[in-house]
């Protein structure tokens, strides 16, 4: 199969969100023609001034693009935009390569897969490892599953989106990896807000703590950033806790699928949910101040009960 550079095909993208659109804003910068499509049309028009074309309706953006990429919120929308009525599957070319690279259960990404299959088109499962920042760079990683060949023949827009890119096997193990790294992402982030709860609570000092393990080998290069914005009580989303929330929960119910315990993933799941519950658009790194906030809470309440 022929390589798809920019004068391969016309690509068409769906899912204008935060990632989504920083991707489109990449393909165009390579060369790429883009049509987009989104449930909301504004930010789908925020993207024409970039160069991009807007589709009207899926059907539309399907029968106008030898590639499809789409980057959505859950497995519920991936099924809409796909198997709907009216939606991909449905009116794409026989012969079309579709990426989708949205964060769901596996299950749904060999769903998505046999039901191409079976039309004549290829599916790819491509999930995206990777913060909105990290994205903006073109330094994302992207974790791959299916066809061998179609896989290579994509590589020209990986390049133009992505550091490094792997296949990882059939279809559902790009999925399946996505959630291999973001349990230890999630679970990461838990870990280090306990060691800091537990420096803080022996003394020492919560700006210099957390400085000197940004530092160390122990913290994770995707964790490091998030330590120093908590020095100043930074937050900001760059991975929301909503969408952490949802992934652990597409973990547990993965492991659960396959009789698996998965005990450090639920504790951090519990004390993750507890955050979510308070500022779900929050990063996902308030864990760090949950747990200062409940050490803080455990003392006023030993001291409320000697008292």
């Amino acid at each position: 199969m022929n390589r798809i550079d920019p004068s391969y095909a016309p690509l068409g993208f769906v899912g204008i969100g935060a990632m989504g659109s920083r991707i489109v804003r990449r393909l165009l910068l390579h060369g790429y023609e883009v049509k987009v499509y989104d449930l909301n049309s504004t930010r789908a028009a925020t993207l024409i001034r970039d160069g991009a074309a807007v589709s009207e309706t899926l059907a539309s953006l399907a029968r106008g693009a030898k590639v499809i990429l789409s980057c959505l919120t859950d497995d519920e929308a991936v099924k809409k935009v796909y198997l709907g009525a009216d939606g991909i599957l449905a009116h794409a070319t026989p012969g079309t390569i579709i990426i989708e690279m949205s964060t769901i259960r596996p299950q749904s990404s060999r769903e998505l897969a046999r039901e191409g299959t079976v039309r004549g088109l290829h599916v790819l499962d491509v999930a995206i490892s990777g913060s909105i920042p990290v994205v903006e760079q073109g330094m994302i990683t992207l974790l791959g599953g299916g066809e061998a060949e179609i896989f290579a023949a994509a590589e020209p827009i990986f390049k133009a989106i992505a550091k490094q890119y792997f296949l990882l096997g059939a279809s559902g193990s790009g999925t399946a990896a996505k959630l291999v790294v973001n349990l230890l992402l999630g679970v990461g982030m838990q870990a280090i807000a306990e060691a800091c709860v537990l420096g803080e609570k022996e003394g020492l000092d919560r700006n210099r703590l957390l400085t000197v393990l940004s530092k160390t080998a122990v913290v994770a290069p995707a964790h490091v950033g998030k330590l120093l914005r908590a020095i100043h009580d930074d937050y900001g989303p760059q991975f929301p806790l909503r969408l952490m929330n949802k992934d652990f929960r597409l973990i547990l119910e993965t492991a659960s699928a396959l009789s698996l315990g998965l005990p450090a993933t639920e504790a951090a799941f519990q004390i993750n949910s507890e955050a979510f519950r308070v500022d779900p658009d929050q990063d996902f790194s308030l864990v760090i101040r949950k747990m200062e906030s409940r050490h803080d809470n455990d003392v006023q309440h030993s001291a409320t009960l000697k008292a």
